[in-house]
Parts: structure tokens; C-alpha cells; sequence
């Protein structure tokens, strides 16, 4: 057969899944691809995390010889410049002169750099390739203020950029009145911004720069106002402009404002050349996102092997993770009466802002803005494409069910049609997923990236993939089982069991009784975490030690800059003066940063690796004991002054929390812990948004439980009520062996309970009821564990082999890391730039 050669202008993401999507329906063409940059194609969606740690490799989209086993002829580095029409050759910048058959433009987008004086200095970039980033990288060692020009989605990655460099000052400059102006309303930018301050970044909206000032390099930023703006760097991310050139200068028609023009099927005004991507124009829109280009992608693919496909535009609906907040926007974020009704939920205490939408009717979602927290987007958005109607209670879909009476969301999941699209990436349908599941055998989240492409995009659909996983191994009647991973096919309930039922005391014993393999970095930690929970053992102890995850590995929280944090125990928040100035001739003596945190502790962040025994040495000798800061165990047990000087306080809440911390400190569960009591009902102390929290009543103490303060607040609720100390503290211990036995991994109690068959309901006949018949037990083994507490730091600095493992150098102890580096802040020292020695 005589093949065809296509050849591919652009080996950003786009061109490389046209590679992909044209050679998985084909070998019947001769691939060849030209890119302007001097690497692969990498991922930019993530491109903020090379200043992670993450490197050029890592954001590959293949491996080094994938062209070659696909038989795609790759030129790096060979930009064309040249398209030679009626001979259907092109010309690169190296001199190569080939021939196509088709030729398919993929040349994205450059930056919008405005036209503003000085732009031209040194210190201005822009943010669009790992070049860009180097010299950003680079730059910026010897900058202390950064800015970024833009407050859409690619200005604040730019702004998360400079946080992760570390500098002492981030600034966010925006031309409209508000935050991604094209996403979501006023409100919801106002509580983005207002979280984003509190991040450390400074936002100016409605400004215009006029000029950019400095001699050679940049040094300010004057505004249309008059106003100025120091800084040492600026990163301008104020759009993009379709790479179009090639196309003009070759007679290929383009857009008034710049983009090819190409028909429902990508072809352009030429049949053989066609355009994907951020460089297409299609009905008067360039497609910023990379889902839509990928579908256009999968259009030329299928179509030059004979296919019948359209593009029909795409959705923009979007979820992302800006700076560590959530943000997303799906349907129409914007429509207002008289064309539809809104439903606002807002809490500025927490940074959460939820709109959503519906008919006038109240029938049918339309779109909706999330900031703050976007778990439900998922299901918020195939309500909107697939016209699902709303519960009689359209609020539950931003407030949560409330009494159980709304339809879960497996319910919906299932409610779903089989053309529902799960993954716009790759284009994959909910009957795909499921086909998968029932015919092809995958039940595992793997076996399902593999068969169907689902998820490997921005990977935003996995937990939708996983629930309709599961729901369809359920519809055939698999006995589903949540196992912990490939060397233990065992969930992590049942491997709580055959540890205790095999008396089975470090990780080797457990490999070797009940798993499989050499371990990994997932069972590793899990099965440290059950050892402890169960024995109550040094987590340290020879056997155990390796298998921990890096932070109880040193019995510290790693911080920015390769320091750690040290943070003893103060139960509830009670301190006399000499443990006071104890704290701060430590902190002085060692240079440490200090800082109260919200849970009534003292933080001490900046210690050296090999300072860390020396440092615990001087607060155990002065009374203190480990905080287990670093570990999945209680945190603190918060609470207000009550009774003692409060003139509300009906109960002494402080010497209660004491005495609650005290039975559960160090306690290793599935996830971190925290507790808080109050004297009162004016809650003071915030006990319901906690793990656990205790409120004084007149005739005792109301126990709430599962509340969560996280990603994903949610108020605890009401397990027992006017109870004394004594029965309040026994159904803490059911309830906690209940949660450590039967919770997944890293699970939270909220969310725990949230999955947990009759709910609420269930779980206080388990607790106050006994209905499983296992209080007693569950009594006797938490006091047990309370019984063996050990402080983990007062053994690991009175064991020599223990101590030894905190040396930097191990042929020279007393070394420190000389790649840890400070700058000053507000009169304390703060992590600087790191860089490996």
C-alpha cells in the first residue's frame, strides 16, 4: 500500500495526541514532526510544577524512543518556515525540503505581550515553555519582588510560579475590575482574591501600566492612576495570539484578529492543510483549553482514515487548582434573572464561594461558579450537558444532603447516559468506562487509563472513573474490594485484622506473612501507620524504620528549603511563663522562626537536620514531649478558657481538654486528628469543626463527631448529648478503634462517615448502643495504647542508633547542609531559594 505522509507543524500537546491518536487508528502513514523547541512534547497544563522539583523528564509525555517505535521521524529544534503550497512541500529552518500528502498545523499560541514601554528590559519574561522557566528560575535568585502582568488562569500559575521561587513579595496585576474575568462573577473573584491574599499574594485590579522604569533592567511599575509599584521581576501572562504565520505567509485564510480558519471537519481554506489546537479558529473562537484541542485533534485523525467526524465546539467548562485553591466554572457561570434563578452559598470565614444557576422553573441546572472547593464539579457538570433534573431541594447540590434524603451521588453517577462524557480529554463516554469494566476485565484504575485513555489527560475525572468503576463491578456482582495495592490484595481493614491475628510486629513480618513482593512507597507507610495504631510501638524501632514516609522518617515536617519544623505538645493551649521563655531561648539559641498556630501551639520552623535531637534534647529536659506534628495521629486538642475565667462558661473545658489529649496523644490513625472542647454554646473553641469536638452543656457535654475544617469543610455532627466526662470519654474510644479499624487510607473522619451506610444514624448505634457488640474490646484496647505511650523524641534521643540517623553527613556529623539558605521577613528568618549543593 502506498502511505500517505502527513507531516505535523508543532510538537506541543496537541500535535503529539494527533501522533497518538492517528497511529493507534493507523500504520498506513509516513508521520513526520517538526518542533520548535529542542525537547519532546511535554506537559504545560502542570508546567508550574518544574519549580516542585519536577524536571524536564518527568513533564515528558514519552519516553525517548516512542517516536521511533511509532515510526514518527522527529525533528527537534527545526522549526519550518516555509510552505510551499502548489508543490505541497515544506522548508525548515535546517534546509530540509520534504513533500506531504496532508499537513497538519499545530502551532498553539505565543505569549500577548502589550506594547507598553520598557517592556524590553531585562527582568521582563513571559510564561510559556521550560526555556521560559529557566530563565525565570535563574532570575529570580537575585530578586526579592516579583509580578505578573494578568489575572486570568495563566497569571496566577505564572503568580504560583514566583511563590514556589520563594520571593519575599508577589504581586498580581489584573487590567479588568476583577480576577479571571472569564470564569467567574465579582463575588466569586472577590473571595478568590481575598483567599489569594492571605497566601501572601498582593492583587491590584482595574490597573493600567503605562511604562515599565529602570536603566537597564526593570525596578518598578507605573500605572495609569499615577501610582507605582516596585519589584525586581515581572512576568507578563496577559493572553495569547494564535500562532498563525505560517499560514498567512503561505496564502492559507485567517481571522481578522489572527487564528486559521478551519471548517467543522479542521480542514483550512486549503482541503489538504488542516489546523488543532490554540492556532484554529472556529467560529469565531480560539479554544484556549486543552480538551477542545484535543478533540480537534481526533477529528483530522479520524478523518484521514476515512472517518466521518465533526467538531461542533467544546465546552469550557473548567476545574482547576490555582495556588492551592479550587476553582471552576461550568455551563454558563453568568446567565441572571429573568433567564434563570441563582442559588448563592458563601462563607468567608472559610474561603468558599458556590453559585449555581437553574431554569426558571427550577428543573434544570444551567452552570455554576465554585471557588474555595469544587469536589462536586464533577457531577455538577454532567447535571448541566446531560439536562439531568435537579432534586426537589436544588441547594443540596451545593450544601450537601442533609438527613440523607437527597440521592447520593453513585445514585446519580448511575442515572448518567451511556454517552455522558466522563473524560473530555480523551473524548471517553460513561458507556466506554463501563464497557471496559464488564468486557474487557479492567478493575483497576490502571487497567482503565490503559483500555480507554480515561484520566490520563488532566486527570480531573479519576474519582468519577473510580465510582463508576466500582458501581459497575457492583451491577455484575463482584464483591468489590478496596485493596491497599499489588503486594497486598487485602483491604486495609483486613489487614488491621491479620496483623493482630498473627502478632505480627514490623513491616518484613507483615510482607512476608500476608503480602507479596518487595513493598512500595503506597504499603510502606500504610502498614507503618497500622503497626503503630495496633502496637503503639516506636515508630523508629529497627524493622519499622524504613517503611516510614519521610516525615515521621525524622519525626518532623520537612519544610520549604530542606528545613524542619519542631512543635511540641502544649494540651490544651495551657502553658505556665518558664515553659514560655524555655520555648523562646531554643528558638533564639537555634535562629528558629516562630509562630502560634491555630490549633493554641507554638511552631518553631528552620531546623537544621542535625539540630533537631540537640533542640528536643532542651525541650524534654524542660517538660515537653513531641507534638506529633509529622504524624497521622492526634494533633491538638484546642479549647477555650471556660468556666475558670470566662463569665459564660459553664464546664473548666481547659482541664478537660488536657485530660482528652493526654489519654489520646500520639494516637496513629488513617489521618491526622483534632479535637477541641468548649465551655459553651458560644463555641469559642470551634469543637464542631473537628474530628471530635465537646460542648459544655448545663447537665454535661454534647459530643460531635466527623466534622472536617480541611479542602472540604464540613460541620461535625451530633453523636451524644448531655453526657459526664467519664461516658463522654468511652464513646470517644469506640469511636476512634471504630474509625482507626475500619477507614480507608489517608481518610479523613468526614468523609469516612459521608460513605458509611446509615450514616450518623449508624455509626451512634454502634457507639452509644454497642450494636456490633464490640465496646468493651474496643474500651480495653484504646487503654491499652494509652497505656504504652511512649514520647517518640524522648526515646529517639536517648538511643545512640536512632541518633545517628539525623546526621547530615555521615562522615561528618556536626556538618550542616550548606544548600539551606535563609532570607528575613518581618524580622524572622524565612526558607530562601533552594538550591542542591
Amino acid at each position: 500500500m502506498n502511505h500517505k505522509t502527513v507531516i505535523v507543524i508543532g510538537n506541543g500537546m496537541v500535535g503529539h495526541k494527533f501522533c497518538e491518536k492517528l497511529t493507534s487508528k493507523s500504520d498506513n502513514f509516513n508521520i513526520i514532526v517538526f518542533g520548535e523547541e529542542p525537547r519532546r512534547a511535554y506537559d504545560r497544563v502542570h508546567l508550574s510544577e518544574y519549580f516542585n522539583g519536577k524536571s524536564a523528564e518527568d513533564l515528558s509525555l514519552s519516553h525517548e524512543n516512542w517516536y521511533n517505535e511509532q515510526n514518527i521521524t522527529l525533528h527537534l529544534g527545526d522549526p519550518v518556515k516555509e510552505i510551499d503550497r502548489e508543490s505541497k512541500t515544506i522548508h525548515s529552518n535546517k534546509g530540509l525540503i520534504l513533500n506531504y500528502d496532508y499537513l497538519v498545523l499545530a502551532t498553539g499560541s505565543s505569549a500577548f505581550v502589550p506594547d507598553i514601554p520598557g517592556v524590553d528590559k531585562e527582568g521582563v519574561f513571559v510564561y510559556r515553555t521550560i526555556e521560559d522557566l529557566e530563565l525565570i528560575k535563574n532570575y529570580a535568585l537575585n530578586a526579592k519582588t516579583g509580578s505578573v502582568l494578568g489575572g486570568g488562569l495563566l497569571g496566577l500559575e505564572a503568580a504560583k510560579a514566583l511563590i514556589d521561587l520563594n520571593l519575599a513579595e508577589t504581586n498580581v496585576i489584573e487590567f479588568a475590575p476583577r480576577l479571571m474575568p472569564r470564569q467567574i462573577d465579582s463575588a466569586g473573584s472577590q473571595m478568590l482574591q481575598t483567599k489569594l491574599a492571605t497566601l501572601g499574594l498582593s492583587i491590584y485590579t482595574n490597573k493600567g501600566t503605562s511604562s515599565i522604569e529602570g536603566e537597564n533592567r526593570i525596578e518598578s511599575l507605573k500605572f495609569n492612576d499615577g501610582s507605582e509599584l516596585k519589584t525586581d521581576i515581572l512576568v507578563i501572562s496577559a493572553g495569547i495570539r494564535p500562532r498563525d504565520e505560517l499560514a498567512k505567509l503561505c496564502g492559507i485564510e485567517v481571522g481578522t484578529r489572527g487564528g486559521v480558519l478551519v471548517n467543522e471537519s479542521m480542514q483550512t481554506s486549503d482541503p489538504s492543510v488542516f489546523a488543532i489546537g490554540e492556532c484554529a479558529l472556529f467560529n469565531h473562537n480560539i479554544y484556549g483549553l486543552i480538551a477542545p484541542g484535543y478533540e480537534m485533534a481526533e477529528v483530522v485523525a479520524a478523518n484521514l482514515c476515512e472517518g466521518n467526524k465533526t467538531f461542533n465546539g467544546f465546552d469550557m467548562s473548567t476545574k482547576l487548582k490555582l495556588i492551592g485553591v479550587d476553582v471552576a466554572s461550568f455551563g454558563d457561570p453568568f446567565t441572571t434573572e429573568p433567564d434563570s434563578r441563582s442559588i448563592l452559598f458563601e462563607d468567608t470565614h472559610k474561603g468558599i464561594y458556590k453559585r449555581i444557576n437553574i431554569s426558571n422553573d427550577g428543573k434544570y441546572l444551567l452552570g455554576g461558579i465554585l471557588i474555595g472547593e469544587a469536589e462536586a464539579y464533577n457531577m455538577l457538570l454532567q447535571t448541566v450537558n446531560n439536562k439531568i433534573a435537579l432534586p426537589p431541594n436544588p441547594e443540596d447540590l451545593i450544601l450537601g444532603s442533609r438527613g440523607g434524603s437527597s440521592q447520593t451521588e453513585n445514585a446519580g453517577l448511575a442515572g448518567l447516559p451511556d454517552d455522558a462524557l466522563i473524560c473530555s480529554c480523551e473524548g471517553v463516554s460513561k458507556g466506554t468506562i463501563c464497557n471496559s469494566v464488564s468486557a474487557e476485565g479492567c478493575e483497576s484504575i490502571d487497567a482503565i487509563k490503559k483500555c480507554t485513555k480515561a484520566g490520563t489527560g488532566c486527570g480531573g475525572c479519576i474519582p468519577m472513573v473510580k465510582d463508576l468503576m466500582l458501581h459497575t463491578m457492583k451491577e455484575n456482582g463482584k464483591y468489590v474490594r478496596n485493596v491497599v495495592c499489588e503486594h497486598f490484595q487485602l483491604s486495609r481493614q483486613e489487614l488491621y485484622d491479620l496483623i493482630k491475628i498473627h502478632n505480627l510486629k514490623n513491616y518484613e513480618q507483615v510482607l512476608d506473612n500476608v503480602g507479596k513482593g518487595d513493598g512500595c512507597e503506597i504499603c510502606k507507610p500504610l502498614v507503618s501507620s497500622l503497626l503503630a495504631s495496633i502496637w503503639n510501638d516506636m515508630i523508629l524501632k529497627r524493622g519499622n524504620d524504613t517503611a516510614q514516609d519521610s516525615n515521621d522518617r525524622f519525626l518532623a515536617n520537612i519544610q520549604k528549603g530542606g528545613t524542619y519544623s519542631v512543635v511540641p505538645r502544649i494540651p490544651g493551649g495551657e502553658i505556665k511563663p518558664e515553659k514560655l521563655v524555655i520555648i523562646g531561648e531554643v528558638a533564639e539559641k537555634y535562629g528558629l522562626y516562630t509562630k502560634i498556630t491555630g490549633g493554641q501551639r507554638i511552631d518553631m520552623f528552620g531546623a537544621h537536620l542535625s539540630d533537631l535531637p540537640l533542640i528536643w534534647e532542651e525541650l524534654i529536659a524542660a517538660g515537653f514531649e513531641s507534638g506529633h506534628a509529622y504524624g497521622k495521629a492526634l494533633r491538638t486538642v484546642k479549647s477555650c478558657v471556660g468556666s475558670t475565667w470566662c463569665r459564660f462558661g459553664l464546664h473548666d473545658s481547659v482541664s478537660y481538654a488536657i485530660r482528652i489529649e493526654e489519654r489520646y496523644r500520639g494516637l496513629r490513625a488513617p489521618h491526622k486528628l483534632k479535637s477541641a472542647v468548649s465551655g459553651c454554646i458560644r463555641e469559642c473553641a470551634e469543637a464542631q469543626s473537628k474530628d471530635f469536638g465537646i460542648i459544655a452543656t448545663e447537665k454535661g457535654w454534647n459530643l460531635y463527631v466527623c466534622g472536617n475544617g480541611g479542602s472540604k469543610p464540613q460541620h461535625a455532627l451530633l453523636l451524644a448529648s448531655d453526657v459526664d466526662s467519664d461516658t463522654c470519654i468511652k464513646y470517644i474510644d469506640r469511636f476512634l478503634m471504630f474509625y482507626i479499624r475500619t477507614a480507608d487510607p489517608l481518610t479523613r473522619t468526614a468523609p469516612w462517615l459521608n460513605k458509611m451506610e446509615g450514616g450518623i444514624e449508624y455509626l451512634r448505634n454502634v457507639v452509644v448502643n454497642d450494636s456490633l457488640g464490640m465496646a468493651e474490646q474496643w474500651e480495653i484496647e484504646m487503654q491499652n495504647i494509652v497505656n504504652s505511650y511512649q514520647c517518640e523524641w524522648k526515646t529517639a534521643i536517648e538511643d545512640p542508633e536512632i541518633r545517628k540517623r539525623f546526621n547530615h553527613f555521615v562522615n561528618a556529623p556536626e556538618e550542616k547542609d550548606p544548600s539551606v539558605k535563609f532570607d528575613e521577613m518581618r524580622g524572622q528568618k524565612k526558607a530562601a531559594n533552594w538550591t542542591t549543593a
